[in-house]
């Protein structure tokens, strides 16, 4: 027998350009830039790319992976700039995109970007996206933000959703379920917003950035597909600057043109699909990211694999870009369907829309729709915290018959609510208390004296809050002791602490010696100090 000898090294995850790779969520986002910058160099392009955003949790990893690449980086002309905010951040990756506007101005056939920040990121930069986004993208540039949400609030002050606020600016939302999705629909994501000429989007959900895995990476696992039939109009809004002369025009092209050129970059690509039984199915469930993983593994508790799912008439529509939704494909899908169930975390996005969809097609090819509401209107699947595998299971065995007639899945679905009642009656209130790392200055220069009031900075901070140590509840990032402006000419107190977040902006030299009066006759003037724990 002989043995074939292969070096192997930790750079594989990126360098490697056939079989498959091991590597993390945030590794796959860094090999998702890598993958773009060669996939334009075979085409005989010489592109160049610029990444720019706030770090944050999930994402926070994001830009110390990047430092550690960056030869890499700087091999295949990537530039890494972090912003001081996410909105600068979006500036910076809305410039790259006008490359090329003036003749002669570079030497780069484009330059392709990315954007990345946490939830709360995506909210406090919606300006500069919605802006971005209107202006365009370059025809060998395009750009992908990436939009790291926390379903559980485990590293945000609010439980995070960000596809409301992409919608709102009007970028097209992708969203993976696995590590192979990240890479896959990232590539996508690029070559559609070359096409379309706006922005895309993907969301990088905690579970699936914190995860770890293996993927493919052989080129020949994706082809990319630009339909043919493409407005001429569109081609020309491509990398067209949005000006204050054109911006009523700029809103036609983006409603009338460019999302409707995404929707069929999506239905080109079939990148919504079947994904998991009976394509033509009598009981449908369409559902995206999360929580298609999430359904597949409650059918898989309940003994329905792809063979069985197929004979009892069940199938799974796989949604990649939840918005726009492309509606030919789903509507083939769901046309025979009796039932269709749409499964999805937190607020309801995808089953409006289809609800909308559906009311036009004629009554025969409208099934009735089970998600956050029954189709009678009553509440079904919860809207807050994540769908546990066991309120899938509950719903799958509303819509679909067979599961209540079938001994075998119906003792698994009375297993599982057995345990969230053994669960509920067993719940203890101990649990371990946040606190500072080992050796924090922060452990001990957030304490105040007996008596005194203060506020928290964001991120860390919060464990102030938690100890005991603040008391006035969390703001947004910038605004730290602002709130005080709105107490000060009404409260007794004549001074106030409050604690600066470390690294979440550069702080203006009026932040570092703060004092603020305003007479108020006839009591005494009162002020407040901001003091910064640096």
């Amino acid at each position: 027998m002989t043995v074939l000898a292969r070096t192997v090294s930790l750079d594989d995850k990126y360098t490697s350009t056939h079989g498959s790779v091991y590597l993390t969520g945030i590794q796959a986002l860094v090999r998702l830039v890598l993958d773009r910058a060669r996939l334009d160099r075979e085409a005989g392009l010489r592109t160049g790319g610029m990444i720019s955003g706030y770090r944050g949790s999930p994402l926070g990893g994001f830009d110390q992976q990047l430092q550690r690449v960056g030869r890499m980086l700087d091999a295949h002309d990537i530039h890494f700039q972090p912003g001081v905010n996410e909105e600068l951040g979006a500036h910076v990756v809305w410039g790259s995109q006008k490359i090329g506007l003036h003749e002669g101005d570079s030497d780069f056939d484009g330059v392709f970007g990315v954007w990345y920040g946490k939830a709360p990121g995506v909210d406090r930069a919606g300006d500069a996206l919605k802006q971005a986004n209107a202006s365009g993208t370059a025809r060998h540039g395009g750009v992908v933000a990436l939009a790291g949400d926390d379903h559980l609030a485990k590293s945000s002050i609010l439980p995070a959703q960000s596809e409301f606020a992409l919608r709102d600016a009007e970028i097209p939302v992708f969203n993976p379920s696995d590590l192979q999705d990240v890479l896959d629909y990232g590539l996508h994501g690029f070559e559609m917003s070359r096409f379309c000429g706006l922005w895309s989007s993907l969301i990088c959900l905690a579970d699936t950035m914190d995860s770890s895995g293996i993927v493919s990476v052989d080129p020949d696992r994706l082809s990319f597909v630009r339909p043919a039939d493409r407005d001429p109009r569109a081609v020309a809004s491509v990398n067209r600057p949005l000006l204050l002369s054109n911006r009523l025009e700029t809103e036609a092209l983006l409603r009338e043109l460019r999302l409707p050129a995404a929707q069929a970059y999506v239905r080109a690509n079939r990148l919504d699909r079947p994904a998991f039984g009976d394509d033509r199915p009598r009981f449908g469930i369409v559902a995206s990211g999360k929580a298609y993983r999430d359904v597949r593994q409650a059918l898989s508790l309940l003994g329905i694999d792809e063979a069985r799912a197929t004979a009892l008439g069940i199938g799974i529509f796989k949604v990649a870009m939840p918005w726009p939704l492309e509606p030919l494909g789903i509507a083939d899908f769901a046309r025979r369907a009796e039932r269709l169930l749409v499964v999805e975390h937190k607020r309801g996005f995808i089953e409006p829309q289809l609800k909308a969809q559906f009311y036009h097609h004629p009554a025969g090819e409208r099934p009735p729709v089970w998600g956050k509401t029954t189709p009678e209107g009553a509440p079904f699947l919860p809207d807050i915290l994540e769908l546990s595998t066991a309120e899938i299971v509950r719903a799958l065995s509303t819509v679909l018959p067979e599961i209540a007639h079938d001994p075998a899945m119906r003792a698994v679905a009375e297993r599982l609510e057995e345990q969230i009642r053994y669960a509920d009656s067993h719940r203890a209130d101990a649990g371990r208390s946040p606190y500072f790392c080992s050796g924090c200055p922060h452990s001990t220069s957030t304490k105040v004296p007996d008596g005194a009031r203060a506020m928290p900075g964001i991120g860390c901070h919060a464990m102030t809050e938690a100890a005991g140590r603040t008391s006035e509840g969390q703001v947004a990032m910038g605004g730290e002791g602002v709130p005080w402006i709105g107490q000060a000419p009404f409260s007794r107190d004549r001074h106030m602490f409050v604690n600066l977040g470390d690294g979440t902006y550069s702080i203006p030299a009026f932040w570092r010696s703060v004092r603020l009066s305003r007479p108020r006759h006839p009591s005494p003037t009162r002020s407040f100090s901001m003091t910064p724990w640096r």
